[in-house]
């Protein structure tokens, strides 16, 4: 679904043959024959027929992409690269990491990876107007078989362009990976969270230059290499919460399942500082996130319910905490371009947008409900100050616009052209929603390219860009 604030879109019909993954939300007609007016399909609360399935307008996108590793992957990174920013032009190339729940400890990895050749496939208005001027059909052909580790090119692809490719190195792990992070000034630093209770700083600088001067994929499965970690540090147990710091180079933070904060403090000769506990929460710590200007201050957010306020200055206490839903407190986002400007995800699946000018108890400026599940990642866009995405357990990624408002006109002057008549219960900032994954974990978006987002599910990853932001 698109919402038409940001330019014309058109939503469409079910097909009769359609794919049984809904990739997009679609519209169905629920008006009758006397209007013929399409209506938004909900997921979760609209009923579907045993024999209806959905597919998706690929003019709502301007690209989407597929792609898959041995393993699910609950945490991805999306690597600050060299080829500039922003950057639009078709065909994108996207360095990432990723790290493995595999079934057992000894067959996890961390995964460098190099996506190349990503051009618009049949997606976008450049494809919509082939269709419309007679071009062939071929490009809808679908292939659905794809390798343990593979591009899909079920709906990614056009016969007049390369084939997109995945590049690869495995780094050998012997524990399933929580959390994977890139320190942004030094994207060769990587930190894990390991279910096995420890954190790890790896470099993966060497693993990087080798993909980057990599032009074909290796005609052989690469081997797992074996990295030394730079430093180990073992928490009373697991944990999720880790965030490098965007102010200070190479500061980080980590917390665990037993309320325990600890920042890491780089040392000369390569060398962290780990600091004692941060005492705040009560509960779980499952998120954190560094102030993008101070940098003593961080954030984080508790099954204890509430979001605390640190200073790296004061181990002893918060210097505030705001009682922040009335469950656990999943994920946060610290905007970067409106510094007072937080965002967080409930289990409950609320999410909401906090001022820290008036950082207090129910003083949310924004809540939304949308969501029929719990929020397993929020964050906030690197190019629009008002926009941010989420994804929940209702395995839908959505993209928000603050700053969106209701139009009713421009509703009714896009309605001939096929829009899907929005009811009055779908939020007016809710500008795009992508489904068909199952089990989403966590999204990005990408810092260099404006619009570019990424999600990690229980069957794969999926790269796109709406046509509307």
């Amino acid at each position: 679904m698109r919402n038409p604030k940001k330019g014309k879109s058109k939503a469409s019909k079910p097909k009769a043959a359609a794919a049984a993954e809904a990739d997009n939300f679609m519209s169905v007609d629920e008006a009758g024959p006397s209007t013929g007016v399409p209506q938004v399909w909900r997921p979760g609360i609209d009923p579907l027929g045993e024999d209806e399935e959905l597919d998706y307008d690929p003019t709502a996108y301007d690209c989407l992409h597929k792609f898959a590793l041995e393993w699910p992957c609950l945490s991805f990174d999306i690597i600050r690269d060299d080829l500039g920013a922003p950057r639009s032009t078709f065909p994108h190339t996207v360095f990432m990491l990723a790290g493995t729940q595999a079934a057992s400890a000894r067959q996890n990895y961390l995964a460098v990876l190099k996506l190349a050749e990503l051009g618009q496939g049949r997606h976008g208005k450049k494809q919509s107007a082939k269709k419309e001027g007679g071009g062939s059909d071929d490009d809808d052909q679908s292939d659905d078989e794809s390798d343990d580790e593979s591009m899909e090119g079920s709906d990614d692809e056009d016969s007049k362009e390369p084939p997109a490719k995945m590049h690869h190195r495995l780094v050998q792990q012997s524990c399933g990976i929580n959390r994977v992070r890139s320190c942004p000034q030094q994207p060769g630093l990587v930190a894990l969270w390991g279910d096995n209770g420890s954190v790890r700083l790896l470099d993966v600088a060497a693993q990087l230059a080798q993909l980057a001067a990599e032009v074909e994929v290796a005609s052989k499965a690469a081997s797992k290499t074996q990295v030394n970690p730079l430093q180990t540090h073992a928490h009373a147990t697991e944990g999720f919460a880790v965030d490098w710091s965007r102010v200070k180079a190479g500061r980080l933070a980590t917390g665990d399942c037993r309320k325990h904060i600890h920042v890491w403090e780089p040392q000369e000769g390569g060398r962290w500082q780990v600091s004692s506990p941060y005492n705040g929460h009560s509960g779980s710590v499952e998120d954190l996130q560094w102030s993008p200007s101070e940098e003593s201050v961080f954030a984080s957010c508790s099954t204890d319910k509430s979001i605390c306020i640190f200073d790296t200055r004061e181990r002893s206490k918060a210097m505030l905490q705001v009682a922040a839903a009335d469950c656990d407190v999943n994920v946060l986002s610290w905007n970067a371009l409106v510094g007072y400007m937080l965002a967080s995800g409930a289990d409950d699946g609320g999410l909401r947008v906090w001022d820290l000018r008036a950082f207090r108890e129910g003083g949310f400026v924004s809540q939304f409900n949308f969501h029929r599940s719990h929020i397993t990642s929020v964050e906030w866009s690197p190019y629009e100050s008002s926009m941010l995405a989420t994804t929940g357990g209702d395995n839908q990624a959505l993209v928000w616009d603050l700053a969106l408002e209701r139009d009713p006109e421009e509703e009714a002057a896009l309605a001939p052209e096929g829009n899907a008549s929005l009811q009055e219960a779908l939020p007016s900032q809710l500008l795009f929603v992508h489904a068909g994954q199952s089990d989403i974990k966590e999204l990005h978006w990408h810092s260099q390219i404006p619009g570019m987002l990424a999600t990690t599910a229980a069957d794969g990853f999926n790269l796109f860009r709406p046509s509307n932001l």
